[in-house]
């Protein structure tokens, strides 16, 4: 299993900062290529820009939470559960609408054992 994650071109985790004007201020943000091109992915598929997107999330966290305080880190995760999401509806559609168990097992508890939080789609719900 980790030759395959060893593997992963270096380009992918290669760090790179971008600048992202949010209500007239301009923020650096310091992602790995690969958080870029899903970020990219997502606000194409919400038909808008990758800065847009971004700070389209920092206003929704701010107002649900009051505070942002590792906006990078809850990018990533956002990604992740994008990716995510895609593979769960790939497999709906691949089984007619019933998940295989396997699917859902791993998301069945978050981290160190402790059961997951609902999962929220951070882009609108698909029908």
């Amino acid at each position: 299993m980790c030759e395959f994650f060893v593997k992963a071109d270096p380009i992918q985790y290669e760090q790179r900062s971008r600048t992202v004007r949010m209500h007239g201020v301009l923020t650096s943000i310091r992602l790995e290529n690969m958080v870029w091109d899903t970020l990219a992915e997502m606000a194409e598929d919400e038909g808008c820009t990758t800065n847009a997107l971004i700070a389209q999330f920092h206003d929704e966290i701010l107002a649900h939470r009051g505070e942002v305080p590792n906006f990078a880190s809850f990018l990533r995760v956002t990604c992740m559960r994008y990716l995510r999401r895609r593979l769960l509806d790939a497999e709906r559609a691949q089984t007619g609408g019933a998940l295989a168990v396997t699917a859902v097992a791993p998301a069945a508890t978050g981290t160190h054992g402790r059961p997951a939080p609902a999962r929220v789609s951070p882009l609108r719900p698909r029908p």
